[in-house]
Formats: structure tokens, sequence, C-alpha cells
């Protein structure tokens, strides 16, 4: 699937949000967001999630499994970038 997202939000270092909708509006549709929260210490938390409606979600788990994996694979990596940065 190609999406044509429209940013929903950005404030910069805090947070960026898109929406991309599949042909039409309600049909398959994916919030997609990062969030950063400061936390103590100077760390920081960096919150990324994907949220998908319309009618064709349910036929498409296989697809939006893949998708996951994908994000966590990408979590990971910016994970070992970031604290490599620090060290």
């Amino acid at each position: 699937m190609t999406f044509k997202p429209t940013v929903l939000a950005v404030e910069a270092g805090r947070e960026l949000r898109w929406l991309g909708q599949f042909l039409v509006p309600g049909l398959f549709d994916g919030e997609h967001s990062f969030r950063l929260e400061e936390l103590p210490s100077g760390r920081t938390r960096l919150t990324q999630a994907e949220r998908f409606h319309g009618m064709l979600v349910g036929i498409s788990g296989g697809a939006l499994e893949k998708t996951r994996l994908g994000f966590e694979q990408m979590n990971r990596a910016l994970k070992q970038r970031a604290e490599a940065a620090v060290a």
C-alpha cells in the first residue's frame, strides 16, 4: 500500500504525528506518531505508535504484523544509535 500522509501535529523536540489514508478516508487509515518525553537525569523516552482504523483493517492482519515487526526493528536500531552517541 502507498500512503500520502497528512501531517497532523509537529512540536519541535516533542511530537510528530501524521495520518495516511488508502484510496478514500475510512477504508484503511493509519495514524502514526513519535513522542518524546523528558525523564529524570537527562534521559528521554521515545514512544512510537500506529493506530489503524477503517473497513479493511480486519482483513489486513498479516500486513499489520509485518508493519509491527518493522517498527520494533526500527526502535531497537534507534535505541542502539542513541545510546552509542551518548557513550
